[in-house]
């Protein structure tokens, strides 16, 4: 079992790796203008965080658009990640009203699918300037802070998981927990 973290460009991509590998699976890190054919023996991916604000730099987050809509593997998109998931699907990310930064609150409204087994609230370590509105009807919200709405969500019919969050942080409650449960269903 393979599970691919996509680099674009943010501070903690090898903690995403690291996590993944400290829970014994193979992962490689591969920089997001990586030829489409290379990600294709993997089991999962992730989608790293990366520029400061998508809404302005969406160029630097490469061929993002072609692994999710050519792979039928479960993807999970942290940060820049989850937010370009919603806006490839016809969401809006803007300029957050409050960008996020260290340790924040975040409520589960739904522990279900990679959310299962944690607890109502966790502190969750933040660093965004720009925000998701209006997740499409495909998608569960499972979290929100008082400060950000979509701060965790699932794809209702592919395993396509996101987090606004960065789980892969020691400041993470539960990070592991989430990367763990995104490993199960790469299994599958």
């Amino acid at each position: 079992m393979k599970i691919g973290v996509i680099d674009n460009g943010g501070q903690w991509t090898h903690r995403e790796w690291r996590v993944i590998r400290s829970l014994e699976v193979e992962s490689e890190i591969y920089p997001n203008t990586v030829e489409n054919e290379k990600l294709d023996d993997l089991d999962g991916l992730v989608l790293s965080g990366g520029p400061a604000s998508i809404e302005s730099e969406i160029g630097k987050l490469g061929y993002i658009k072609q692994y999710i809509e050519t792979h039928n593997y479960p993807i999970l998109g942290i940060c820049a990640g989850a937010q370009f998931i919603a806006l490839n699907s016809g969401s809006t990310v803007t300029r957050a009203v409050h960008p996020e930064y260290g340790r924040k609150k975040v409520i589960f409204i739904r522990n279900e699918s990679i959310f299962s087994n944690l607890p109502k609230t966790i502190n969750a370590w933040e660093s965004h300037n720009d925000e998701i509105k209006n997740l499409q009807d495909e998608y569960v919200l499972c979290a929100s802070s008082d400060t950000c709405e979509v701060q965790a969500y699932y794809h209702k019919t592919k395993d396509i998981f996101a987090v606004q969050f960065h789980p892969e942080v020691n400041n993470t409650e539960y990070g592991t927990e989430i990367f763990r449960n995104f490993i199960n269903v790469c299994k599958k």
